[in-house]
């Protein structure tokens, strides 16, 4: 039996308060609220060398954040053999108008070619520099020099991740391969989470260095939203 005209009216009134009430929520911030877009500026490493595509550092970062529900959406801009002066270079186009946050993850391909570690440094603070024009907080990752141009090189390289995190009261994580490093037998973690040349991680070691890198880029976002 069909419902009385009045009821009838009644009822599709109350069903359009309702449908307005709930587009009104998911239209709300706390509900539909915008992802933190981070744009990871680096070289190889953050490019993903070596790996398929769904096996590289951003993409698998990504899956730990989406699994964490966390609202962060990573930018890979991450170019194969970039030194510091490359970052620089197109730090301010990378950024676009989007960012919300940055990884700098650079220096690897200056150590390997030996360049000046003061070089390396002021490329990072114009870097550094680049975001805090723009009030963006940052992780800045680094690399652990190796002794192959003598201490005082692999002092001054090294020094200068926590130095100038310091100098603009950024995060850091002074090597990105300590992860790989934690069991301390270099040897095994060399053949079970490199790829052949030494120099990139394969997927298992992708695997591990987002594990530990996945939580301060949370903290990264968390900056940003504050």
């Amino acid at each position: 039996m069909e419902a009385p005209f009045a009821v009838r009216l009644a009822y599709g009134g109350l069903r359009r308060i309702r449908n307005l009430m709930l587009s009104m929520l998911l239209a709300s911030p706390a509900l539909a609220q915008e992802p933190v877009t981070v744009v990871a500026l680096g070289d190889s490493l953050t490019a993903g060398y070596g790996l398929a595509q769904e096996d590289g550092f951003v993409a698998r970062l990504q899956a730990w954040l989406d699994e964490a529900s966390a609202g962060i959406a990573v930018q890979n801009a991450g170019v194969s053999g970039d030194t510091t002066a490359g970052g620089l270079s197109r730090v301010d186009w990378s950024l676009g108008e989007d960012a919300d946050a940055l990884i700098v993850q650079l220096g690897g391909n200056d150590f390997l070619r030996g360049i000046d570690p003061e070089v390396s440094r002021a490329n990072l603070r114009a870097i550094l520099e680049a975001a805090r024009a723009r009030d963006l907080p940052v992780l800045l990752v680094g690399i652990d020099a190796s002794g192959q141009y003598g201490p005082d090189y692999e002092q001054a390289f090294d020094a200068m991740y926590p130095d100038l995190a310091a100098e603009f009261e950024t995060l850091v994580e002074p090597d990105f391969f300590a992860a790989l490093r934690a069991g301390g037998n270099l040897a095994a973690a060399q053949r079970e989470f490199m790829q052949p040349d030494g120099i990139h991680p394969n997927a298992a070691g992708v695997e591990r260095i987002v594990d530990r890198l996945g939580p301060r880029v949370v903290e990264l976002a968390e900056q940003a939203g504050a």
